[in-house]
């Protein structure tokens, strides 16, 4: 588990395929530090499993699933990666929980300065459509950001001077795809709601009252959906 809060920018040293998955090393020096083998790191919002590892950086194995479901697939030499270990018990959550499981790929749409900060507006996938809240919370890449604004199709974030410096977020613009992860309360919430309805007789569109007495459109107005 992750906070989404990048340690470290990485820099990719190969990506060696093997069948339908395949090796990726990394250069980084921080992220390696007390890490051993076997364990997790989020590479750009992926949660990978280090297999190897020298005083350069290190190595994981990458599942078909990891190089087709994210943006992963297409990284060559050179290209920069945000990462983060996994959280310790007893660290604190700067940021929200993250499983670096990704949800889906999208794509960055526009790039507008506000102020001393940045927003960056989003192409908002079905897959993860209905668990992306204004005030809420969501992983770009791996990093824990604030969503401002929701649209049908589009969502955007803010970002700050610091995260724009110390993430790939620094190399951002349209057209850019970036891995996405819906918070894991919003898709819990989401998936019970559903659960309800059925129970209920509703099925999955419907929108009235679960036997709970829950609503849709209340947990929505409170931002949980």
């Amino acid at each position: 588990m992750f906070t989404g809060l990048v340690e470290e920018v990485g820099t990719v040293r190969r990506l060696e395929r093997r069948g339908d998955g395949g090796r990726l090393g990394i250069v980084a020096r921080k992220v390696i530090e007390g890490t051993q083998l076997g364990d997790s790191i989020s590479v750009s919002g992926a949660c990978l499993t280090v297999v190897e590892m020298d005083g350069q950086g290190f190595v994981v194995d990458c599942m078909p699933e990891t190089l087709t479901k994210t943006t992963l697939g297409g990284v060559s030499a050179g290209n920069r990666v945000n990462l983060e270990r996994s959280l310790a018990f007893g660290g604190r959550l700067g940021g929200h929980l993250v499983l670096g499981h990704v949800d889906a790929v999208a794509t960055v749409l526009a790039v507008v300065r506000k102020g001393i900060a940045w927003r960056v507006r989003v192409s908002l996938p079905a897959e993860v459509k209905d668990c992306v809240a204004t005030k809420g919370s969501v992983a770009v890449d791996g990093i824990s950001l604030t969503v401002l604004e929701v649209g049908e199709d589009a969502f955007e974030v803010g970002i700050i001077p610091h995260t724009l410096a110390e993430t790939t977020l620094r190399d951002v613009k349209p057209g850019v795809r970036v891995n996405l992860e819906a918070d894991v309360l919003a898709r819990y919430v989401l998936r019970a709601m559903r659960v309800l309805k059925e129970s209920s007789g509703e099925g999955t569109s419907g929108h009235g009252a679960a036997p709970s007495g829950l609503t849709e459109e209340m947990l929505r107005s409170q931002g949980f959906i």
